[in-house]
């Protein structure tokens, strides 16, 4: 993207805000994992820098690190429209597996999902073998896939899965309300 993807504006918003009031409707403690703790400082929360930096699958491992719940829900902060009863419903649905992924027909969406402390010896396993890509994770833990189809009732926008990872992406939904 070639700037810090957290603080693009989408109506009026941050990133990071979207996805913060998202989250703050659903959960007391939040926390953020990473290593731009200068940019943060307002937001009046924990951050964590990453134990195994470099990967999103070392801030997940940090984020269930540093858990005070069995379970924690992730999300990476690109997300424009991210919706506050995705989260819910994921949440709802833990307990009886390590984790509760969405499944869309593009594939998982590993950085909108639910995640318990069960994960981290097989997750460290991985990133000291320097094997940083989470969907190698779900074969060697017990996943809950959430369908497409399952969702339709609670997603209040199609484009609650969007992230953005262009310029062109970024323009493409900027000034566009489709929440």
């Amino acid at each position: 993207m070639g700037r810090d993807k957290a603080f693009l504006e989408i109506g009026g918003k941050t990133l990071f805000e979207k996805v913060l009031e998202a989250f703050s409707e659903n959960f007391s403690r939040i926390v953020l994992v990473g290593d731009r703790e200068d940019r943060f400082t307002n937001f009046n929360m924990p951050i964590f820098a990453d134990i195994f930096p470099g990967s999103s699958l070392g801030g997940l491992y940090t984020g269930l690190y540093y858990a005070e719940t069995d379970y924690i829900f992730v999300s990476s902060c690109d997300l424009p429209y991210p919706s506050s009863r995705v989260i819910r419903y994921v949440s709802l649905l833990t307990g009886g597996c390590d984790a509760v992924v969405p499944k869309l027909s593009h594939g998982y969406e590993p950085l909108f999902a639910a995640y318990a402390k069960s994960c981290l010896s097989p997750i460290k396993r991985m990133l000291e073998e320097r094997n940083y890509c989470v969907y190698d994770l779900y074969p060697m833990i017990n996943v809950k896939d959430v369908t497409e189809e399952e969702l339709e009732s609670v997603v209040e926008s199609p484009y609650s899965f969007i992230n953005l990872n262009t310029p062109a992406e970024y323009e493409a939904v900027k000034g566009k309300d489709y929440a």
